[in-house]
């Protein structure tokens, strides 16, 4: 599991399709929940992630129904809405430790959108008798579990004195 996936329109990258279904199933799976819904001016010299994302006088919190992609235009509606919105983006950006989509409008090149859930919600995975091995240095052990199955591995690593004494 990629812990930020980007789609960009255009792209070379063999995986770009691929990034666009992963950010297509997160967006369908907003369906009711509230968001926040954020819009700032890209710098030059500021990264999009440390922007001002303190709220400001446009931000809005609603629930969102009925996100879907279609082709490459994210859809919505408001719940009092009939009206369904929409925004044709030329870079997605998800975070999904943040759980936070940034949009790049490709009718404002100058604007970034930030989506965010309220809270963070955490992805649990699960393995079935993963293969395991234990590693030790001076200042670290690590606990490496590999799923052939799924073709996942984690590692997980731990300072001397964190490591779980079993």
């Amino acid at each position: 599991m990629q812990l930020k996936t980007t789609w960009q329109l255009g792209s070379s990258n063999p995986e770009n399709a691929e990034n666009l279904a992963t950010i297509q199933k997160w967006w369908a799976s907003l369906n009711g929940q509230e968001i926040y819904w954020q819009q700032r001016l890209l710098s030059a010299t500021i990264p999009v992630p440390e922007l001002n994302w303190e709220h400001q006088r446009f931000d809005e919190t609603f629930l969102v129904t009925q996100p879907e992609i279609r082709g490459i235009t994210l859809y919505w509606r408001k719940p009092q809405g009939t009206q369904e919105r929409n925004t044709t983006p030329s870079k997605l950006a998800l975070d999904t430790v943040q759980q936070q989509l940034y949009i790049y409008p490709q009718s404002q090149s100058e604007v970034v959108i930030r989506v965010q859930l309220p809270q963070v919600r955490y992805q649990t995975i699960t393995l079935d008798n993963p293969q395991w091995e234990h590693q030790q240095t001076d200042t670290t052990q690590s606990l490496i579990l590999r799923d052939t199955a799924q073709k996942l591995i984690v590692a997980v690593n731990f300072s001397p004195e964190n490591f779980p004494h079993v």
